[in-house]
């Protein structure tokens, strides 16, 4: 609408509200801030950690074994449950603190007219505030403008554009313009670059645009982890079965062999008891908070445990490009001289580290590449200079990329001004598309021009024709471009009328300028590419900047590969869009956010790179969202899971491997626990067969589960990673952790452990042993086959005899301490008198450590046969298996895998 139909809806005018109004249009609508969400207190995050389903089983189990005053064990069981919630909640409030955010975006001062101009804290603007707006300021609220001279503005936090918009008060379009089209609106938040401006404030707090993202991120379905995901149903599969093979066992004793129902009960306790991985969940919270420390290190701050291994798991990440892919920092990387000389800039950022390169190397003494260097030095509003701590720089980005270029095309700013003072200036003005500058040299005027290729050339006396053909092809390849002149006149006298244009002058030549890719990012879109994960770019930023930042990374080569927020909005299936577009481009917030379910809705996981406000609901809606640490908003911030510290792409595979060395040590922890403790199952359901007394009591069964298992099941979580880890195809979202590998290898373990220790059991009854030392030898023979299944563990399919124990000294150190820790149960009369233990013989140990080496044996066959019928190396059904080459044949084999 008209600005004088704005000022009537919001009841005010050009001079602004009375302070009376304003005070009580600051009680209707409320302080001008950001929508925050309280931390939750500490005995929130501590009961929060037992939603986790294997702690609901656990609790049933301490339940039960109060109801029968079995003491000890419920001891035990609750112990482990405070000690896994105690051990989460401090890892969760550690990483709250460390990354949550001040949400300081609106946390600025204002110039309102209130009668007169006056300075105020921008969270006393109020819809109806008149704001004025000048360089550096930041907008404190959404304005409709009224008056913009040269109003350039920073809006990448909003839309992604690298570059500043050029806004106009008199501009007017349609209400489903796009947010970065709309010129005649400033956005809270965002941060004006040049120029100045008026606007009246129509939007204040959680009404801002800024605001609606901050509500829509609180208010969002958060995506799941898919380590939890998967751990669920693993957890609803044990505690179904447990509950029936319990209740099974009981009906058979009672009914068929005739036991008391009180036996029965205290069988169907045990073996409830050895089912359930008692230690699981604290061994996943340790090994979890091992592999967060270790992706700290690697720059890649966790901010929720579950989310540990999370990149390790998806097949899709879906990435902001400004400030993500790219520096956010404009950067002069082609210059062309007078005679068609294309050269290359080098070096990225507004850091003026790197050269000017030619054909054969670094470009010296060129007095043209010098006259270029000067002209963007001299026509310049911008400072860069030196300090202790690095390049510190004002102004615009524009301009400070070209004092960047000068330095590094050897030419100091302040030097030039000295030798050529400024006398005049012709400021920029969206009409002209043209800065001037004006200088004293020796007596006579030396005019600067830079500006839009166009109005610049025409202002040549030649070479425009090829100029502007070179101008349109660097266009094209993705760079903005400008031009420059020199030439003789005389500095405007009257600053209030506007000078004539400059003619006659001679070209200088053209930079071009784009916002490059960080250092790496191509290499780590290849690691990605290389681990079997589509990368896609998902930006606000312009289709032709996007396809050339793309072509750069090898997402996309030709203009058709890209998708706009336009061809979105026209409709029609998503799904299909998403499986074949890596660019998309020109996107909103809630395209962004449409693209990220499409994404999950055909059965990837995802993964949501993003600095700004922009990419906040995306961030908060994808299975992890990853945000940026340094350049990042705090809303963005806020709705990840994890923080790159260092900004940088190149962070993701670290933290994709790192994530699948998680998974990995999980798989190993579960698989240890699972197929121990199925073992004691079928120990149990042997004896309880063949009519025998139990061959392990209650107690017993659970200082196996709990204590000699955990002390190396947690040295089994510092496993370092295996040399394929970023050569496998990601799992397959619907992957199970008990795939057809982990199975085969339970059930196997399972047999030989509960057979031989049951036929043990058998022969020692049967050959007169007291049940007492029989059961203290089947306990100590339990306490062997742990040890040496631990190193069945190390790898799915390498054999025991080829992993050096030195290789992993911290695992070798729990297992002895496992040994020991028995041993001691063994000797010291408190534990022998707990757990009605006592010493062995040196013939027992031998004959024990015999029978427990035997599912050593029976795993490296197992090995053998499954590298046989699975080829060689390929880890195995559900999409474990090495991959070459590119997204399209990861994407194919995880699709075959997962058939």
């Amino acid at each position: 609408m008209p600005g004088a139909t704005a000022l009537a809806e919001l009841q005010t005018t050009e001079a602004g509200l009375t302070p009376d109004e304003a005070e009580r249009r600051l009680l209707v609508h409320g302080p001008n801030r950001l929508p925050q969400t309280p931390p939750p207190p500490w005995w929130l995050v501590f009961l929060r950690q037992s939603h986790n389903p294997l702690i609901c089983v656990l609790l049933a189990a301490a339940a039960v074994s109060l109801a029968i005053g079995e003491m000890a064990d419920a001891s035990f069981i609750l112990g482990v449950v405070l000690l896994n919630s105690a051990i989460g909640a401090v890892q969760e409030i550690r990483a709250e603190r460390s990354s949550r955010a001040l949400q300081g975006l609106l946390r600025v001062r204002a110039t309102v007219l209130r009668g007169e101009a006056r300075e105020i804290e921008a969270e006393g603007v109020v819809p109806g505030d008149i704001v004025l707006l000048e360089s550096g300021n930041r907008v404190p609220a959404d304005l409709r403008l009224l008056f913009s001279h040269g109003l350039e503005i920073d809006e990448s936090l909003l839309t992604g554009e690298s570059l500043p918009v050029l806004k106009d008060a008199r501009w007017s379009g349609a209400a489903a313009t796009a947010l970065g089209d709309r010129r005649n609106m400033a956005y809270a938040g965002a941060v004006v670059a040049r120029g100045r401006g008026r606007g009246v404030a129509v939007a204040t707090g959680g009404g801002t645009v800024v605001g609606h993202l901050a509500l829509d991120v609180t208010a969002a379905a958060r995506g799941r982890p898919p380590l939890l995901v998967r751990l669920e149903r693993f957890t609803r599969a044990i505690g179904a079965a447990v509950l029936a093979a319990a209740f099974l066992v009981a009906i058979l004793g009672v009914t068929v062999l005739g036991h008391p129902i009180a036996t029965m009960f205290l069988f169907a306790v045990a073996l409830a008891v050895s089912a359930i991985p008692e230690g699981l969940p604290v061994t996943l919270t340790v090994a979890l908070s091992i592999a967060a420390r270790r992706m700290a290190r690697r720059n890649v701050i966790v901010r929720r445990l579950a989310a540990v291994e999370g990149l390790g798991s998806c097949t899709l990440v879906a990435t902001d490009k400004t400030g993500t892919l790219t520096c956010n920092e404009m950067t002069v990387a082609r210059a062309v001289l007078p005679d068609g000389t294309e050269l290359e800039v080098t070096g990225a950022g507004y850091a003026p580290e790197g050269e000017v390169r030619g054909a054969g190397g670094a470009v010296a003494g060129s007095p043209a590449l010098a006259a270029l260097a000067e002209a963007a030095a001299l026509c310049n509003e911008a400072s860069l200079h030196r300090s202790d701590s690095g390049w510190s720089w004002r102004g615009d980005p524009t301009d400070v990329a070209l004092l960047a270029f000068a330095r590094k095309a050897g030419v100091d700013r302040d030097r030039a001004l000295a030798d050529r003072p400024e006398v005049g200036a012709i400021p920029f003005e969206p009409e002209r598309k043209y800065a001037a500058t004006f200088h004293d040299d020796a007596g006579a005027v030396r005019i600067l021009v830079k500006g839009a290729p166009e109005p610049v050339l025409r202002m040549c006396r030649e070479g425009a024709e090829a100029a502007l053909a070179t101008a349109e092809r660097l266009a094209a390849r993705g760079f903005r471009v400008l031009a420059f002149g020199v030439g003789e006149g005389r500095a405007p006298l009257d600053p209030a009328h506007a000078p004539p244009d400059p003619d006659g002058l001679a070209f200088l030549g053209l930079a071009g300028m784009i916002d490059p890719l960080r250092p790496g990012a191509r290499e780590a879109v290849a690691l990605c590419r290389s681990a079997g994960i589509t990368v896609a770019m998902v930006t606000g930023d312009h289709p032709v900047t996007a396809l050339a930042i793309a072509r750069d990374l090898g997402l996309a080569s030709r203009p058709e590969e890209v998708t706009t927020g336009a061809d979105l909005a026209r409709g029609g299936e998503l799904g299909p869009l998403v499986a074949r577009t890596r660019v998309f481009a020109r996107v909103s917030p809630q395209q962004k956010l449409d693209i990220v379910g499409a994404a999950r809705a055909a059965g990837h996981f995802v993964a949501v790179t993003g600095d700004g406000v922009n990419d906040a609901p995306a961030l908060r809606a994808a299975n992890i969202g990853v945000a940026m640490g340094r350049s990042g908003t705090d809303v963005a911030r806020e709705a990840a899971e994890l923080v790159l510290a260092d900004d940088d792409f190149a962070s993701i595979p670290a933290g994709i491997e790192e994530g699948r060395v998680a998974y990995d040590n999980v798989r190993k922890v579960i698989y240890l626990l699972v197929s121990t403790g199925a073992a004691e199952v079928v120990l149990v359901v042997l004896s309880l067969a063949a009519g025998t007394p139990l061959p392990l009591l209650p107690a017993q069964l659970l200082w196996l589960n709990l204590v000699t298992n955990g002390v190396q099941d947690k040295a089994l979580a510092f496993e370092p990673k295996e040399e394929d880890v970023l050569r496998r195809r990601p799992r397959p979202p619907g992957e199970r952790i008990f795939d057809r590998l982990m199975v085969e290898r339970v059930v196997l373990a399972a047999l030989v452990i509960g057979c031989i220790g049951f036929a043990a059991w058998r022969w020692m009854l049967a050959a007169g042993f007291a049940e007492e030392r029989a059961r203290n030898l089947i306990l100590l023979l339990m306490v062997l086959f742990e040890n040496v299944q631990i190193g069945n563990c190390r790898s799915e399919t390498k054999s025991l005899f080829r992993l050096s124990p030195l290789k992993s000294p911290i695992l070798l150190a729990g297992t002895l301490a496992a040994l020991l820790v028995h041993v001691a149960a063994m000797h010291l009369p408190p534990l022998r008198a707990l757990l009605r233990t006592g010493p062995a013989g040196a013939t027992e140990w031998l004959a024990l450590a015999g029978l427990a080496l035997t599912v050593a044996v029976g795993m490296e066959i197992h090995k053998r046969t499954w590298a046989a019928r699975h080829g060689g190396g390929v880890k195995g059904a559900g999409g474990r298996g090495a991959v070459g080459g590119g997204t399209e044949q990861a994407d194919a084999g995880s699709r075959e895998a997962g058939r």
